[in-house]
């Protein structure tokens, strides 16, 4: 599959989730080696009024996406793949006033399970935010219950 095909399919799945679109998360980048999304600072999403700094459930929302949404980058065809379990090690807070990066990549495909590894940041990617760990169960092309959702990333019939 084409780089290309794979940044439209990541960003057409973005599209489908109303709580990113609230939140302004964006594709900055998609392709077989893992994805980047970005969540733009705003007033919204602040959790310490008094220094401005990032609820650390916005970015815990931007890493499972994340590493949800990578799943696109690694298997041939669209497949419903839901969070089995997420893990994240919070480094050290955003700077207030910043955008966040989050990138994450799938480093195993099972027939069943995907497994999936990132990291959030902010300026420099030496510099992390937090790293993440993440399982996605594979429900298959014929899953059932996401044929809305498949329908509209695939741009077409399910």
């Amino acid at each position: 599959m084409s780089d290309s095909v794979i940044l439209e399919r990541a960003q057409r799945f973005l599209s489908a989730l109303r709580h990113c679109q609230v939140l302004g998360i964006a594709v900055e980048a998609a392709d077989s080696h893992g994805l980047t999304l970005r969540l733009p600072y705003s007033s919204s999403i602040i959790g310490n009024p008094d220094t401005g700094v990032i609820h650390g459930g916005a970015i815990t929302t931007l890493m499972d996406t994340t590493c949800g949404i990578s799943t696109v980058c690694a298997l041939p065809d669209f497949e419903i793949c839901p969070t089995l379990d997420l893990r994240i090690d919070y480094m050290h807070p955003a700077e207030p006033h910043k955008d966040v990066y989050g990138f994450a990549e799938c480093y195993r495909v099972t027939p069943n399970i995907i497994f999936t590894r990132g990291f959030a940041y902010q300026d420099d990617p030496q510099q992390p935010i937090a790293h993440v760990v993440g399982t996605f169960m594979r429900m298959g092309k014929a899953a059932q219950g996401g044929q809305g959702l498949k329908r509209d990333i695939q741009g077409g019939a399910a």
